[in-house]
């Protein structure tokens, strides 16, 4: 008879096993420095953890004998999350932005939208052009397909054709991605900040002395010399 075995406890814990929690006969010990000691019964390991101030840490559960390893594991935990901490704050996600533009846009409001795709593009992140045709203008796909080129032209320093424009409905769309990669522009914007940063903290630079100060200067070095 099949039985359904059921867990009502709480989740189930990602934390390795350390020192007394472990319970295996037998490890394979890892030393502080990463030399290998080789198979040990568990009793000795510990003993050795106790010798060196150290933790037991069991980082590899499913070899066998399970993997275990002597360090300082909230030494260990602390640098973790800190390296884990740093690379969430330099992962790059990828975003794409949207920009939904007229056919017959006028000449201002085309300039606030170009700038706004030349700020994504900065900041490295793709930029869907979205031209919208109502009523008559649906009969003029030209119109929509020269504007879009207009516009991967003027921005070509900073971003490329990624996808070419296609008719999607009442709408042409087309994808812009950047040079730069986002990590790149990230760094850059970093750099950017810090270097604002310590100007605003620096000193002013002394004024320039007026220019009657420089001349009644002239004057006293010239009588000073006469006499």
């Amino acid at each position: 008879m099949a039985v359904a075995w059921c867990y009502r406890g709480g989740s189930i814990s990602a934390e390795p096993r350390i020192n007394e929690r472990i319970r295996v006969p037998e490890v394979r010990l890892v030393g502080p420095s990463g030399e290998q000691v080789g198979i040990v019964p568990l009793a000795k390991a510990l003993e050795l953890a106790q010798e060196y101030d150290l933790d037991l840490v069991e980082v590899a559960a499913n070899a066998r004998p399970p993997v275990c390893k002597l360090m300082d594991y909230g030494k260990f935990k602390y640098e973790s999350a800190m390296k884990a901490r740093e690379a969430r704050k330099n992962q790059a996600h990828t975003v794409i932005k949207e920009m939904k533009l007229r056919p017959k846009i006028d000449p201002h409001d085309y300039d606030t939208k170009k700038g706004h795709v030349v700020r994504f593009l900065k900041q490295g992140d793709k930029v869907k052009i979205t031209i919208m045709f109502r009523g008559r203008e649906q009969s003029r796909p030209e119109l929509g397909y020269r504007l879009l080129q207009r516009l991967a032209e003027d921005v070509q320093e900073l971003g490329f054709i990624e996808s070419n424009p296609k008719q999607d409905g009442r709408n042409m769309i087309m994808v812009l991605g950047p040079h730069k990669k986002k990590t790149e522009a990230m760094a850059e914007a970093r750099e950017a900040q810090a270097a604002r940063k310590a100007e605003r903290q620096g000193t002013a630079p002394a004024a320039a002395p007026a220019a009657g100060a420089e001349e009644a200067s002239a004057d006293t070095s010239a009588e000073n010399a006469e006499q």
